[in-house]
């Protein structure tokens, strides 16, 4: 038995193909359309991943203003944030957020499923969230993808 054959591949940044997606939020769950978008943004999707490597696919999500959540999460989950001052958190529901800016959503469920690091922000700015059906990002051809 060979053991070179049997080395760890890693990927480098310059040899990893990045790839355009886009991805119609019309009528899905917020959690579910999360989870799939970060594992997309992440790479994990990809046979050459690699966890301290920026190896994902930039991805555009339009329709974000028709999510859906389940149960009564319109009201009863709670968004929160903070101003950066002492006693500067603020609480909105997720129907406040959607009435603000419905892309927040969205983003900040995906931001959440990141890794909590320079990675992490450099991989969120792989998503691009619109609230319509416009966007963009015509000229980069971004493949349709099916959830």
């Amino acid at each position: 038995m060979d053991a070179l054959s049997y080395k760890t591949v890693s990927a480098k940044k310059s040899e990893v193909k990045k790839e355009w997606l886009l991805i119609d939020a019309e009528g899905m769950v917020l959690g579910r359309l999360a989870t799939e978008v970060a594992n997309r943004i992440r790479g994990k999707h990809k046979p050459c991943f690699t966890p301290h490597v920026d190896c994902g696919d930039h991805v555009v999500i339009i329709n974000a203003d028709k999510i859906r959540l389940t149960g009564k999460k319109w009201t009863d989950k709670q968004v929160i944030r903070h101003t950066g001052y002492p006693g500067g958190q603020r609480i909105l529901s997720p129907r406040e957020v959607m009435a603000k800016n419905p892309c927040k959503l969205v983003e900040t469920a995906v931001k959440g499923m990141l890794p909590k690091s320079r990675l992490g922000n450099a991989i969120f700015h792989n998503l691009h969230v619109y609230a319509g059906t416009e966007h963009k990002h015509e000229a980069q051809q971004p493949k349709t993808v099916e959830l």
